[in-house]
């Protein structure tokens, strides 16, 4: 078979193929033109899930008639200064989308300069350009797509449902405008109008307040602010607490140089600031931007340029993973309001549901239920008089409690009061109340206190007078013994003994009597879960917070007011107390007045 030139027309069709996979596609390609073009106002509206129409118009620069003309060329391009593929500062440089859109749909641009009397429109129809014509139309341009893929019928087989693409679309507006607060953007999608973002200041304040915008209010209430430079490479934004994640990564929003961008390096920083803040199967929620010099990263490595490769991949991982570390670290005791509210909510709904109760009640009386006077007058003695008959109350009051010294009301987490149902210690300060898990608190202090030991040289052991014979599978026992020298300096020494058992001989000192065998188990099945999944450091951390669980306090012991204490005291000395290993909260905070409001006493 011949070799033959492909007509330009084909040409077009294959290059859209890589750049247009959808409507979605045409979507982030247009806004993102109108973004270099310095626009301040971006407005979006489609019809039919983005194939009967898609419509991007913008208050930017706009183009005269010849640039009208050669913007439907395929590789003309007004962003690309000579031949430097390497230091592209706008969004779009390859000159394909418009003609790569025109090839496949019909497509129709008005535009018109700042200082020009009138503007000019072209169209394009599935490869075939029209004439220039005069057209109405303010200054910027408006870019019009109808019919989509109506030249390649056979890629409408692959489009997804109306509301899919919707959402598609809308969520590259979203990703573009949190990137660029200083632009107003508006969405319309058929007669709904989902996003309408007016532009604020390109500063903290500024971001903070779009990201509320599109992340919701949640978000803002829970999200520490991330800061870091070096080396020319500076990271901003913003992560939430680790007490609010999600199951999938969607609310993970990640940006180079104002582009969005699905980059693994940073994917796998951010995994490794919360390795042991969130839990498995869940993912934290933030916006992370990246600034460097554009000649430190390429860009240019896909086709939609949604991934990027840097130059010195290893500072940017480190830079962002200390700025998260950091910013979590300080948030110290700042307890998630996540918990908080899901107390309040449950408590307003229970106390409207008391209030209907009396209600009714009521009502049933005057109906003519006829109670006995001298009952209910019994019930209203019985009521007040002091409870009798009840061994142990279900809240262990401590007595002494109450003569803290009002200094300890003053600490972040308060003077203890009790213990209730002996899992939950209950604290107050001057304006709160906090509520404290002392299994997962205690879990967390010893976990920080082995990974404190761990980059001290080793973790203290505690021989056993007989060894501890485990009975496990061949595959765990022969993990176990390959990562024995890893366990020895976590402080757990064993050896194998057997196919199918680990004699252990020495176990950490701090985690006193622990259950020697469920420890053992765990750990063999941690390890066999994670293995060739993880880095060592990784992986020992991991092991640690197993340990950890099995060497804490449990739900169920009773504690003293010494204790109790003791436990917040230290709690506010640890790095990461809010949360236990597991990513669960140890603590949720009640405001005095959110009390008070629950009780209308405000």
């Amino acid at each position: 078979m011949a070799i033959r030139q492909l007509s330009p027309e084909l040409i077009n069709r294959i290059a859209a193929g890589e750049v247009i996979e959808r409507p979605a596609s045409v979507v982030k390609e247009l806004v993102e033109n109108a973004i270099d073009a310095g626009a301040r106002e971006i407005e979006v509206v489609t019809s039919g899930g983005g194939v009967s129409l898609i419509r991007v118009t913008d208050d930017g620069v706009g183009m005269d008639p010849d640039d009208l003309v050669l913007s439907v060329e395929r590789h003309a391009t007004s962003k690309l200064n000579g031949d430097d593929l390497l230091d592209i500062r706008t969004l779009g440089f390859r000159g394909e989308a418009l003609p790569s859109i025109g090839s496949v749909a019909e497509l129709t641009i008005v535009s018109r300069t700042r200082g020009a009397s009138e503007a000019y429109a072209l169209t394009v129809e599935r490869g075939w350009k029209g004439p220039l014509m005069p057209a109405a139309g303010n200054p910027g341009t408006r870019v019009e797509v109808r019919n989509l893929f109506s030249a390649t019928p056979a890629r409408l087989k692959f489009l997804k449902s109306e509301r899919a693409e919707n959402l598609a679309i809308g969520d590259v507006v979203k990703r573009l405008a949190m990137a660029h607060p200083e632009i107003g953007f508006v969405l319309v999608t058929g007669e709904r109008t989902p996003l309408r973002l007016p532009a604020t200041t390109r500063d903290s304040q500024g971001f903070l307040q779009r990201l509320g915008q599109v992340m919701g209010r949640t978000f803002v209430d829970d999200a520490l602010e991330i800061a870091g430079e070096k080396e020319g490479i500076r990271v901003f934004g913003f992560a939430g607490l680790p007490t609010l994640h999600r199951p999938d990564a969607s609310q993970q929003f990640l940006f180079v140089n104002g582009r969005p961008v699905r980059d693994r390096l940073l994917v796998s920083a951010v995994r490794a600031a919360y390795s042991d803040l969130v839990p498995r199967g869940r993912q934290p929620v933030l916006a992370i931007f990246v600034e460097l010099n554009p000649r430190e990263v390429d860009v240019n490595v896909h086709p939609t340029k949604a991934e990027v490769r840097f130059r010195n991949p290893a500072a940017v991982r480190s830079l962002l993973i200390g700025a998260l570390g950091h910013a979590l670290k300080q948030a110290g005791h700042r307890a998630s309001t996540t918990g908080a509210s899901a107390v309040l909510e449950i408590a307003e709904r229970n106390s409207r549901f008391a209030a209907a109760s009396t209600v009714a009640f009521r009502q049933g009386t005057t109906a003519g239920h006829n109670f006995d006077r001298q009952r209910t007058a019994g019930f209203a003695e019985a009521y007040q008089a002091p409870l009798a008959g009840i061994d142990e109350p279900s809240a262990a009051v401590v007595g002494d409690a109450l003569d803290q010294t009002s200094d300890l009301l003053d600490r972040p987490l308060g003077a203890a009061r009790c213990q209730i149902h002996e899992t939950y210690i209950i604290a107050q300060t001057r304006n709160s109340m906090i509520i404290v898990d002392q299994h997962a608190a205690h879990e967390r202090l010893v976990y920080e206190r082995m990974k404190r030991m761990l980059a001290d040289g080793g973790v203290v052991r505690q021989g056993l007078l007989i060894p501890e014979i485990v009975e496990l599978s061949e595959d765990e026992a022969e993990a176990l013994a390959e990562r024995a020298d890893e366990l020895a300096e976590l402080g757990l020494v064993l050896e194998r003994f057997g196919p199918k058992a680990v004699a252990v001989r020495e176990t950490p000192a701090l985690l006193g009597q622990t259950d020697v065998k469920g420890l053992v188990r765990d750990l063999a099945a941690e390890i066999l879960r994670d293995e060739g999944r993880q880095a060592l450091k990784e992986r020992l951390e991991a092991v640690c917070a197993t340990m950890a669980c099995h060497g804490s306090v449990r739900a169920g012991r009773r504690l003293t007011a010494d204790e109790m204490n003791a436990l917040l005291r230290e709690m506010e000395a640890t790095p990461f107390a809010g949360q236990c290993n597991h990513g669960r909260p140890t603590y949720v905070e009640l405001q005095l007045s959110d009390i008070e409001r629950l009780f209308g006493r405000r």
